[in-house]
């Protein structure tokens, strides 16, 4: 058994040498996605809207891979300040109403193009 790339145009490209997702021994892994729209538009606004653009470019992912957000099972979100966690957390539970994955939520100093990035989502998911 072996790995699969997964790509598609419903979520932003690869801004470097990585891949969107990666299938593989029965999981998806999704990279890390960042507010960007499908086009690369970076998304302005709350971290509620970013939350939002952020998953869902992980859901366009998912989907690619054959897989969704319910069977996701572990999350790690990348804050640049905990004090958007509230927010974002609120934004974050209208994706995964019931049965949450496992989740870990760190401080990072996180950057793109060259700016701060207030938020960073990755995201392990079963997959066929």
């Amino acid at each position: 058994m072996g790995k699969e790339i997964v790509r598609t145009d419903r979520a932003p490209k690869a801004q470097g040498p990585y891949s969107q997702a990666v299938k593989a021994g029965g999981f998806v892994f999704v990279a890390g996605q960042v507010p960007l729209t499908p086009g690369g538009t970076f998304v302005q606004g709350d971290i509620e809207a970013q939350t939002r653009q952020v998953l869902e470019n992980v859901k366009a992912i998912l989907e690619a891979a054959g897989s969704s957000l319910t069977e996701v099972v572990k999350v790690t979100v990348y804050l640049a300040d905990m004090k958007d966690f509230a927010a974002m957390n609120e934004a974050y539970a209208e994706y995964f109403p019931k049965e949450p994955p496992a989740r870990a939520t760190v401080q990072s100093d996180l950057r793109f193009r060259g700016g701060p990035l207030p938020i960073e989502i990755e995201a392990v998911a079963l997959c066929e």
